[in-house]
């Protein structure tokens, strides 16, 4: 009996002693847990007020005006205007607080005239602008001489070859222009193999001008009632050479440069150029040129030119 009542006597004092350390570690658990909800909640709020301070002292306060900028652009976002995005170019506008030498050729004298109410400012009066293939290498001016079977690019195959036709500054007609273009403004011409620019859709945005490799494409004033005239070629090889490749290229012999009185055309590298800005659109040099180097645009029909290559050549 006695050593029954010692062992349940010791059992109980046992199990006593082990609840009271099992309240002790509980109690110290939750201590811990409690320490670091509050040392974390310190931390956050502590960081939230450094954020809060730095946020005051370097925040940006952004011209409102630049949103209604942008709202009066296109969103072509196009480049263009020689800025990356519709909204650099406004940033830009307000930021510089002048129009000088900015423009959106999307939007044009409209747009712009809106901005510059915005900004209180004049608008520039800009004449049009609109991009010309300065290229008559058709297929039948300039029949190929090899057949190409690749990529259809004109980067890719200018570096492999001068190109079917044989002219090493011809157009390669591989279409990047075209694939440039986000108006739907150009499309190659089945049969003359060249790209073709759509006067109305056309706002001169200069992508094609970027994207072509041998700079054929150029941009150019519209003109009185879109009339135009510039050289269609940019081969700067010897007339005999380059004639070879192309009948109706610039051989360089320099009678427009005689016949212009404006001054408007310059000789350099056996080739001729004509400053759109000079030009007075006579059309004497296009009567001038025996290969049919000068293109003229929208203008009524003249009479044939009477001087032939071969008098030219002779």
């Amino acid at each position: 009996m006695w050593p029954n009542y010692l062992f349940l006597h010791l059992s109980t004092f046992y199990n006593i002693n082990l609840t009271k350390q099992y309240q002790k570690g509980d109690q110290l658990v939750n201590s811990i847990i409690l320490i670091a909800v509050v040392a974390i909640c310190a931390i956050g709020v502590v960081a939230a007020i450094i954020l809060y301070i730095v946020a005051q002292k370097f925040k940006v306060i952004e011209d409102p005006r630049i949103d209604e900028v942008v709202e009066l652009l296109p969103g072509a976002h196009c480049g263009g205007c020689g800025y990356p995005g519709c909204r650099s170019l406004a940033e830009t506008i307000v930021k510089k607080g002048s129009l000088e030498n900015l423009n959106c050729p999307v939007g044009g004298k409209t747009v712009m005239g809106e901005i510059a109410a915005i900004m209180g400012l004049v608008a520039e009066e800009r004449e049009p602008m609109i991009a010309v293939l300065r290229c008559s290498g058709s297929k039948i001016n300039a029949p190929n001489k090899v057949l190409y079977e690749g990529a259809s690019s004109c980067t890719f195959l200018n570096q492999l070859n001068v190109g079917e036709s044989g002219c090493p500054n011809g157009c390669l007609g591989q279409g990047d222009c075209v694939v440039s273009c986000k108006f739907d403004a150009m499309f190659i011409d089945a049969e003359t193999g060249l790209p073709v620019i759509d006067e109305e859709k056309c706002i001169a945005c200069g992508a094609c001008v970027k994207s072509c490799p041998r700079q054929i494409i150029e941009l150019r004033l519209k003109g009185k009632k879109n009339r135009r005239i510039y050289v269609s070629c940019v081969n700067k090889e010897k007339g005999g050479v380059a004639r070879k490749n192309c009948s109706v290229t610039c051989i360089g012999c320099g009678k427009c440069v005689k016949i212009c009185p404006y001054d408007a055309i310059t000789m350099e590298n056996n080739l001729a150029y004509i400053d759109f800005t000079k030009c007075k659109l006579c059309r004497k040099c296009v009567k001038e040129c025996p290969t049919n180097a000068i293109t003229e645009l929208n203008f009524p029909i003249s009479k044939e030119k009477s001087t032939t290559i071969s008098e030219v050549e002779a």
